[in-house]
This record gives structure tokens, sequence and C-alpha cells, in this order.
């Protein structure tokens, strides 16, 4: 369908938008696609265990602060994840911060600090012998309870068998017992019917599911014991002792720096911290492109106990990055009034809406909302959303940063019905109302690639993938 004339507004906004921080879009030879993504980090142990793509490598953490010479100094990560930035940081003497409100990323990081702290001989011990305890074990309670969007994801032998090892794991030591139940979390997909497949789980046609469209065969579904067994020998391995190498990453020399991580959403949590309390933000914030977190983990999450209610206010909890999203305005604007900060809410406002680049774009989202363009109605309000939030995101880690402190934020801008959102430009203009500095937009040389369905209907457009350097001056 052609784009709606939507005069006088046309590209204008944008166009001005992008002159202005023309002069600053720049290539950063040390940074590429693999070091700003989970890729670099595939050689580590903790994530040959559990492939968690969401976020960065260690080497962009390090690299950044040998480069400001933040070492022994305060690190935040308000979208923390698996915890790359806090660890990373900790091996050069960083005290780290972290906020992460999605469960997998705090169980990833709970494990590894328990492998830090683990008698290793016991654990092998404890590994070898874990199948003499799960068959002489009685049969256990029901551990995994789905949701609506899990049931039926694995085989039923699958079932008995995980079911019956993590009433085992329940019964061993603490540290023993988490990294244990880690290996059965890192094989739900390997023997599921499912596979992560972008913003959902794709099921195999040898589920009990209901599938429209060509039946999907995932492959061969490996039997719980077998996956379970050959992840433990992994993790005994990486950790033996005999190996003349680190748990996860090489290691500094030094003494490392206290890692503080807190389970809640950045949009409150920020607000507890003190002015002036950290000289480096490195983070990568989810981004505006329809991934549900809560759907594409679903099973790591039931895993973890979390049942239906949970996952579904998880996900209007998180930042906007889905069209289920809800608006969090009124939410935002009790949470300052309840703290008597009720001119901060409205200075975060006032700057979201003056944004014309931003307001351009929704104008533009709203006519093909109305001409039928975009391929899910709810994109409009995810987009207003998301820009809300990170507006009043941003403006709490420039509060947070002491003088002459950086934050280092990477992101992916998006395209809908065929326009590019220009996200980095954006959240810039944010950054600097808030008084900081737009140092620079490194570009990076190969850039994202829109959606197959895009491609389709637009053809191929590549879009931005940044990294963003602000200071405080």
């Amino acid at each position: 369908m052609p784009i709606p004339a939507l005069e006088p507004i046309e590209l204008n906004e944008r166009k001005l938008l992008y002159d202005k921080f023309a002069s600053i879009l720049a290539e950063d030879k040390n940074l590429s696609r693999k070091l700003v993504s989970f890729q670099a980090n595939k050689a580590s142990p903790i994530y040959r265990w559990f492939k968690y793509k969401e976020g960065f490598s260690s080497e962009l953490v390090k690299y950044y602060i040998n480069k400001f010479n933040i070492i022994g100094k305060e690190v935040l990560d308000p979208f923390a994840g698996a915890g790359t930035t806090l660890f990373s940081s900790s091996e050069l003497g960083c005290n780290a911060t972290g906020i992460e409100i999605l469960p997998v990323g705090i169980f990833a990081a709970d494990v590894r600090r328990a492998v830090e702290r683990v008698d290793l001989k016991k654990l092998a011990k404890t590994a070898k012998e874990i199948w003499d305890k799960v068959d002489k074990a009685l049969p256990s309670r029901q551990f995994i309870k789905h949701i609506p969007i899990t049931a039926g994801a694995f085989p039923e032998e699958t079932e008995r068998d995980l079911n019956q090892y993590l009433s085992v794991c329940e019964s061993i030591g603490k540290e023993q017992g988490l990294i244990l139940k880690f290996a059965a979390f890192t094989v739900l997909e390997e023997v599921s019917f499912t596979r992560k497949d972008g913003q959902y789980l794709r099921w195999d046609y040898r589920s009990n599911r209901t599938l429209g469209g060509k039946p999907f065969d995932k492959g061969r579904i490996v039997p719980f014991r077998e996956a379970i067994s050959r992840k433990l020998s992994e993790i005994l391995d990486d950790v033996s002792p005999l190996k003349n190498q680190t748990l996860f990453f090489e290691e500094e020399k030094g003494k490392k720096g206290e890692i503080t991580l807190f389970e809640d959403s950045c949009l409150t949590k920020l607000n507890d911290f003190k002015e002036n309390s950290f000289d480096l933000v490195i983070t990568s914030p989810p981004y505006c492109n329809r991934y549900d977190y809560t759907r594409t983990y679903a099973l790591e999450l039931v895993f973890l106990g979390a049942d239906n209610e949970t996952v579904k206010q998880l996900r209007q909890s998180m930042l906007s990055c889905t069209v289920e999203n809800k608006s969090k305005e009124e939410e935002m604007r009790l949470f300052y009034k309840e703290r008597n900060q009720e001119s901060t809410f409205t200075q975060v406002m006032y700057v979201y809406q003056e944004c014309a680049a931003m307001q351009e774009i929704l104008s533009f989202m709203e006519g093909f909302k109305v001409n039928g363009t975009l391929n899910n109605n709810g994109v409009v309000r995810m987009i207003r959303n998301y820009f809300l939030e990170m507006c009043f995101t941003i403006y709490e880690m420039a509060r947070v940063l002491n003088q002459g402190g950086k934050i280092v934020m990477v992101n992916d801008n998006v395209q809908y019905a065929g326009e590019e959102i220009p996200v980095d430009l954006i959240l810039s203009e944010f950054a600097e109302r808030f008084g900081l500095t737009v140092s620079n937009i490194f570009v990076l040389q190969q850039q994202k690639g829109n959606s197959s369905q895009q491609m389709g209907n637009h053809g191929r457009t590549p879009m931005r993938k940044c990294v963003y350097l602000w200071e405080k001056l």
C-alpha cells in the first residue's frame, strides 16, 4: 500500500535531527557487531552452558573501562541481563551495580556466583551420582507447572525425568543444587517441542498443538537424560581444576570489585540511587522491535516457578517493547508524586513531548494505522511507550552519573511499514536535554537488516546499529 500523505510534516523533523547529529555519527574500528553482541562471549563457559543472546560481550565492557580509565571505580548497568557488565567490571576492580527485571538473567548471574564458591570436587562427585539418586527417589511433585503458552512443551518421558531430577536437586546443598538445576535449565529448548524464533516459540509438528501454516520440524528432540548428562559433562570439564583457565573470562590481576544486583525495574529502582554515584554506565536496553522476552523465555520462566499471572505482570512491567504493553505514564506520575518529585515527572514529560522528530514518527505511524499498512496496530502504542520509558530512564541515568562520567549504550534502530525510526538520534536528544553531551554515535560498519517481511514489502534497507557515548561534562 502507498505511504499516506501526511503534509506538512513529511520527513522534516527527522532530517533536522539527523543534520544536528550528523557530525558525530562515526565509525570506531575497534567496534564490531561481534563485540557488541553475545557472539564474542561464545568462547566463555557460562555462555556455552546457556545461550543468553541478549546483551553485549565482556570484551566491550573491558574495552571501555580501560579506554576511560574507570578501573577501580563505580559502574552501573540498569539493564543487567545475565550480568556481563557486572562480572567484567568486577574483574577490573570496579564496584558494579546492576538492575534486571527478568528472572532468567538473575538466575544465570546467581549460578555464576555459585560456581565461583562451590567445592568443585564435591560437585563432580554429586554429578556422577545424580542418576542413582534420581532412580531411587520417590515420585516427585510437579516442579514444572505449565502455563497456556508452554503446556505440552515436553514429551511425557522428558516431563517425568525433568521433575524427578529437580526433586533431587532440591535435596542437595544450596550451591551444588543450584548448579545442577541450572544444567537442566540450559537444555529446556533442546529437549522440548519448541524452538526460540524471534518474538515467540515455534512448535514442532509432533507436539499436541494445533498449528497453522507449514508444519515445522525442529529435528531430533533429545531425551532429557542424554541432554543433561552431556551438559553436566560440559560444565564439569569447564570448571575442572586441571584446566589452566578461569571459569568465565580471562582473569585480571588484583582485587575484584563488589557486585550488587537488584531484581527490579530500572524505571523505579534508579530513583533510589543518590546523585553522582557512578563513573560509568554501560548498558543495552531492550530494542523497540516487538521482541517479547516473556514468550521467548517462557519455558525458562515456568522452570523458575512463574505462573501465568506472574508472566503477564512481568510482560507489563518490563520496558515496553511489545505490542501488548500498556502505557506506564500514570504509573510513573504516581511514583514520582509519592516521592514528592512531581517536578521531575513534569520535566521528563516536557522533554518527551517536545521531541519533534518522535512526534513526527508517531504521526506517520498513526497514518499507517488508519490505512492498514501496519501489520499490528499496537506498534504505535509500543513506540510511544518505549520512548516515554526510555526518557525517564535517561533522566535517571544522567542524575546518578558523576561529573565527568560517561554513558555507553548499545541499541539498534528499527523499521515499521518501511519507515526507519532513528532510535539513536531520539534517545541522544533526550540525553542532551537532560544535561549530557552527546560525544559520539558510533555506527557499526555491519549494519542491521530489516525483517524478511519488511524486505518483502519495502526492499532491503540496512538500519544503523550503534554504540552511543554520552558524557556529563
